[in-house]
């Protein structure tokens, strides 16, 4: 089987096809999975990776702007589902307004480091939507 590409006709098992699928099944599931944990709890308690300047700045309480958060992970999840080449581009940004927050909180540097190659693979996954994403519009 071959699937069609700017660049021509290539095998579904091209290594560059099936980076494209692990990027973006990754990027659309993952996300999912945080942003329904910001309301349960589950895999860890999320509150502590958010600087205080949140809610002083906001006045919203870190519950609550982790329910927000959980809502804006879900959609971008599912954005990157149905529109990669424009999903991969907002989880990069938000995952940089991930590391900005965790910068402002000692000891968390290790996980700013982790989300920004995330980032990165986010990136990567916007440009290969480039030319595997046939959802384009």
């Amino acid at each position: 089987m071959a699937t069609t590409t700017t660049a021509g006709t290539i095998p579904v098992s091209h290594p560059a096809y099936e980076a494209y699928q692990l990027l973006h099944w990754g990027f659309a599931g993952v996300p999912v999975i945080a942003g329904l944990d910001k309301f349960v709890y589950f895999l860890t308690d999320w509150q502590q990776y958010l600087t205080p300047l949140v809610f002083r700045m906001t006045g919203i309480t870190p519950r609550t702007f982790m329910y927000l958060a959980g809502i804006v992970e879900i959609a971008a999840g599912i954005l990157v589902a149905v529109k990669p080449r424009y999903g991969a581009y907002i989880v990069a940004v938000w995952l940089w307004a991930i590391i900005v927050n965790l910068l402002l909180i000692p000891d968390f540097y290790d996980v700013a480091l982790r989300d920004f190659g995330l980032s990165i693979g986010a990136l990567a996954l916007g440009r290969l939507s480039k030319e595997f994403d046939y959802s384009r519009v």
